[in-house]
């Protein structure tokens, strides 16, 4: 199942910066590999803003909760998700 997800980070000024830095290390590795296994195929960077478009792609909405809820900056972060579906007039 195909998933369009927007994420907006809200990291909190005072944040201590050894704490940032690490979050959004292991915010990195864990992204990657989502994405060399193919479950996360596209991200796209929102420019001006600490945000992304992303598309997944999961067997189930469960599967998505799992995924996303396990990313580092997960509690810093404003989610919304739109499942996604075949469209008529595309050509294979």
């Amino acid at each position: 199942m195909l998933y369009h997800v927007r994420m907006d980070v809200r990291l909190p000024a005072d944040l201590d910066p050894a704490v940032r830095d690490d979050l959004i290390a292991r915010e990195k590795a864990y992204s990657q590999q989502l994405q060399r296994s193919g479950k996360w195929p596209h991200i796209w960077r929102i420019a001006g803003e600490y945000a992304n478009f992303s598309v997944l792609d999961v067997a189930c909405h469960d599967e998505l909760h799992e995924l996303l809820s396990a990313l580092p900056l997960f509690p810093y972060m404003e989610i919304k998700v739109t499942p996604l579906a075949r469209h008529p007039s595309k050509v294979d």
